[in-house]
């Protein structure tokens, strides 16, 4: 009985997403607290959890727990056979792991990272140079601490050093390259209890090491922060490349690589809106589609909606976005913990 009103739930859920024009959503998986995701060659998909502990690997539409017991392990990335989680404080490495799923061989790659959990929990990606990028949130709302806190850090492959590729950034949960110029772009979650619509939510673009975005002296174009902020130039900062409606809580975002939706998309990103906690009505629950020309980001649309419903009951939350090569996208849902596979089809 309980399984059949949780089908009915879900069912329920999934029919009141809207969608574009020949856009579909489905249930792809069952992962509870599904967060961060990456895929291997063979098409295994690694979902990582936070509070929980767990990454699992989903085979066929099921979900084998492959790790537990692990501190916040929300990042994870796959490369050469071998799977990478980041803990909070360090990034372990599964080696072989599609020859080794029911027992991993687990060893710790990178140590040394803070031990904070305040914003502690880490998003990573490999980049185009073959490094594994690992950002270190701020420990808290608003401070002014040292690096290597507010930051994005490549971990090089080889030496296992961490060094500083990005500053300012207060926590961001979500970053990819855009494969026409190989720039970082990042989402960056701005700081709380400065009202209901202050400050902006940010996507940020940095195609050079050594940038810095401002956090925490200013924020968005031209916020000086109250208590940071007072004798800082906000221009001596990089702008972001796109400012988005406050405490929307963008986290994973992609760049679309596949060819089966309509062109519009092709080239652009797709953001993954975990929603607010903090505002006197909420915002986000939602997945928006951002198009790029060149260095530049356009104004954002709704992609996916209806997880925020009537009298603001939420029925998921967005986490992260992933490509699948028939050029459909996945996206995770910590709420519902379920992935869902959206896809474009001209038949309705």
């Amino acid at each position: 009985m309980k399984t059949l009103l949780l089908l009915l739930f879900i069912q329920t859920c999934l029919g009141q997403v809207l969608l574009p024009p020949g856009f579909h959503i489905e249930e792809f998986a069952t992962v509870p607290a599904a967060r961060s995701m990456a895929m291997a060659t063979d098409g295994t998909l690694f979902v990582s959890t936070r509070d929980q502990g767990m990454v699992y690997a989903v085979q066929d539409g099921n979900a084998q727990i492959i790790l537990s017991g692990r501190n916040m392990p929300n990042g994870v990335a796959y490369k050469d056979g071998n799977l990478f989680v980041a803990e909070v404080h360090q990034v372990l490495i599964l080696k072989d792991i599609l020859n080794n799923l029911d027992k991993p061989l687990v060893e710790v790659f990178a140590g040394g990272l803070p031990k904070d959990k305040h914003h502690g929990w880490k998003f990573i990606r490999f980049g185009p140079d073959g490094n594994l990028y690992v950002p270190v949130g701020a420990p808290c709302n608003i401070c002014e601490e040292p690096d290597p806190y507010a930051s994005i850090l490549k971990l090089d492959m080889i030496t296992r050093k961490f060094s500083v590729y990005a500053r300012g950034i207060r926590n961001t949960v979500g970053f990819d390259w855009n494969p026409k110029d190989q720039s970082l772009w990042f989402s960056d979650n701005g700081r709380d209890w400065l009202g209901d619509d202050a400050p902006p939510e940010e996507i940020n673009r940095a195609d050079q090491a050594g940038m810095h975005f401002g956090y925490p002296y200013c924020h968005g174009e031209k916020i000086q922060d109250p208590e940071f902020g007072k004798d800082k130039d906000c221009a001596s900062y990089t702008k972001p490349a796109l400012s988005l409606q406050a405490h929307t809580a963008g986290l994973g975002l992609r760049f679309y690589t596949g060819s089966s939706f309509p062109k519009k998309y092709h080239g652009g990103i797709f953001l993954a809106q975990h929603g607010s906690w903090n505002r006197s009505k909420k915002v986000g629950y939602q997945v928006l589609f951002i198009p790029v020309e060149g260095d530049r980001a356009k104004k954002a649309e709704v992609f996916a909606s209806g997880w925020l419903g009537e009298k603001e009951r939420v029925s998921g939350r967005p986490v992260d976005v992933q490509n699948l090569p028939d050029g459909s996208i996945l996206v995770s849902d910590d709420y519902a913990g379920k992935i869902y596979r959206v896809f474009y089809s001209h038949e309705e």
